[in-house]
């Protein structure tokens, strides 16, 4: 294997990387520690284990305050949690993810002229996930009532001094705003002035959803006076989000604005205890939630990284970025087509994806000089002893993304994240889709408790279902309504999309080691991938970790946005990296068949808790994206 790096170029690496400076400071601390996107949330979190609650508790605390903060979700979306239980030493996973509505098939998208589902507005809406997530939850691994874990989200929406990213995101998109009457009365309270959208620091106040909040604690209190258990009382809250007062009401909303949710959705939906999936990277166990998430991506990308050595070739070298981004191109693909709910289609070749044979398989495809493309889906049923039933649809796949492509190239060397620069609205929107954020949740306490969540759904600009005062998910654009695309993941009722959120969790010598989570749709494993090799491979601590540069890649299929299917096709070779790339990094990827981007900050907004066993503690690594917050003690 070729070495790319001098023993002493890379010592001389490694000292740098240990001195690396960092934006924000590395959190520490020894009895908990609570990080999520928001700094009133972060304290949320805080505020339950000061009051004797456990990480669990914690997590649900800032799940509900960052909904009610629209922290780019609200509480009709969706939550996914990996939650490692120190009694049982085991990590369990909860798929918290809503279900197409009745009626949402192919056929009905196609008749009002879609290729995908849509991005906004009430036929967008998958059922909501969140608050069963938080009742179930609190109610089998909380030690809390749900009084006490709403009482900080029920406080904000009583009024909170809004911040400007919120509030400035409300009036960019006031026009869309305007088309649902709930959504205009509580996101626009200066209707007819210039600035409709409430201002940075005033009191914004959401009287609908505090009282939905109420009737829920108002179940829970009223089972306890009747006798029930806390985990019955908090299922009474549950059930009358899901089939009494709260649930009318959602669905009238719903429907009266063209929605397709029923009562029958509402009532048939629960959510699900899973086992996780797992690969082993170096003797460290690495957890994601199965494939109705992208999580497994990246796990077939570690498999495909560890016939390669990286350490040898240097962080961010040209070598390693290409070795990288091959292995995501690959994994990616293999996401594209054969991911997808579960519970529906039992063929997804799962074993064979993650097998390290298929991985040695798929490494050998990685030529060192040149870029992949197209990076086509492999064949894995081999790999279970099995034919592949989709081996037609698998030949045509590649023509499809050619034969679709926007043809847009490269988008212009300027910073991508803040779109501040001058190309085609096609271009921006592109990048909108590719890092359309939500927020992620972390939490662990002394006891050993640990949680990980990426929640999402009912961002802004989000249609608001009836007097509810709650945002309807919008991850119904996550389905295909064509099978050549991924049969796996065609949309019907009762089903689930597969989503991009994809908490993470890594046990070493059977103890927790790292526990973290990003936003930013399909470049979320991507950044999660890389962060992992920053920490394993190249010896940075969670802050530097979740700061350092990353690479993005554009070759893959967008699971969000547009509805047509040139908006959401591959952009063969197309790469974003960090503005201070080395001019001689750029020249040999150029020279490898990429066109290059480039952004002032590449790492995607990554939160994450490591395990110092050495000395029975806790370090916290907090975004220097945004407002990504953290607390511990």
């Amino acid at each position: 294997m070729r070495k790319w790096m001098s023993l002493p170029a890379l010592l001389l690496l490694f000292a740098q990387l240990q001195a690396q400076p960092t934006q924000k400071p590395v959190l520490h601390g020894k009895n908990w520690m609570a990080i999520t996107g928001k700094p009133l949330a972060a304290t949320a979190g805080s505020m339950l284990f000061q009051q004797g609650g456990n990480a669990v508790d914690a997590a649900c605390a800032m799940l509900a305050a960052t909904c009610t903060m629209w922290d780019v979700l609200h509480w009709g979306g969706e939550t996914q949690v990996l939650l490692y239980n120190p009694n049982t030493k085991k990590v369990i996973a909860l798929n918290g993810l809503g279900v197409a509505p009745t009626g949402a098939t192919p056929e009905f998208f196609k008749s009002k002229g879609y290729a995908f589902p849509p991005e906004y507005g009430p036929l967008a809406a998958v059922t909501p996930g969140t608050p069963g997530s938080i009742c179930y939850l609190i109610a089998n691994y909380g030690t809390k009532s749900l009084k006490e874990v709403l009482a900080p989200a029920m406080q904000l929406a009583a009024g909170y001094p809004i911040e400007a990213q919120t509030a400035n995101s409300i009036e960019r998109q006031k026009d869309r705003i305007k088309q649902w009457p709930y959504s205009k009365a509580v996101f626009l309270p200066h209707l007819g002035e210039k600035r409709e959208a409430p201002e940075a620091g005033e009191i914004f106040t959401q009287q609908n959803l505090l009282n939905t909040l109420t009737k829920m604690v108002e179940a829970e209190q009223a089972a306890l006076k009747a006798g029930k258990t806390r985990k019955q009382a908090i299922m009474a809250a549950y059930d009358r989000f899901y089939k009494g007062d709260i649930a009318k009401e959602f669905v009238r909303g719903c429907q009266e604005q063209g929605g397709l949710i029923t009562m029958q959705d509402l009532a048939n939906w629960k959510p699900i205890e899973e086992e996780p999936v797992k690969v082993s990277y170096k003797g460290i166990d690495v957890y994601k939630l199965q494939q109705w998430t992208q999580g497994p991506s990246m796990l077939q990308a570690l498999n495909i990284l560890e016939n390669f050595d990286l350490k040898s070739m240097g962080y961010n070298s040209a070598p390693y970025i290409h070795t990288v981004s091959q292995a995501m191109h690959l994994s990616f693909a293999d996401r594209d087509f054969y991911y997808g709910d579960p519970y529906f289609n039992k063929q997804q070749p799962m074993q064979g994806l993650l097998s390290k044979e298929y991985a040695k398989q798929r490494a050998a495809l990685i030529d060192p000089t040149k870029n992949l493309s197209p990076a086509l889906p492999g064949d894995p049923y081999p790999f279970e002893g099995k034919t592949n039933p989709f081996s037609k649809l698998l030949q045509q796949w590649a023509q499809l993304a050619d034969t679709t492509a926007s043809g847009g190239g490269a988008i212009p060397s300027h910073d991508v994240r803040q779109l501040a620069y001058q190309h085609s609205a096609q271009d921006e929107l592109y990048m909108d889709r590719l890092l359309r954020g939500t927020t992620s949740v972390e939490a662990a306490d002394k006891d050993g408790w640990v949680v990980s969540i990426t929640p999402s759904g009912g961002w802004v600009p989000a249609c608001i279902a009836g007097n509810t005062g709650i945002g309807m998910s919008q991850r119904m654009q996550s389905f295909v309504l064509d099978s050549a695309l991924n049969p796996f993941n065609v949309v019907a009722p009762g089903k689930r999309p597969r989503v991009t959120l994809t908490p993470s969790f890594a046990m070493k010598d059977g103890k927790p080691f790292l526990s973290f989570a990003v936003q930013g749709g399909d470049t979320q494993d991507q950044n999660l991938l890389q962060f992992f090799l920053n920490v394993v491979e190249f010896g940075m601590n969670v802050q530097q970790a979740s700061e350092a540069a990353n690479v993005n890649t554009n070759q893959l299929w967008l699971s969000l946005g547009g509805t047509k299917m040139k908006d959401r096709a591959p952009r063969a070779g197309d790469i974003i990296l960090q503005n201070r790339t080395p001019e001689a990094v750029r020249k040999a990827l150029k020279d490898m068949g990429y066109k290059l981007s480039f952004t002032e900050r590449s790492s995607g907004p990554i939160n994450a808790i490591f395990f110092d066993w050495k000395h029975n503690s806790f370090w916290g690594g907090s975004s220097n994206h945004g407002e990504d917050y953290g607390i511990g003690w």
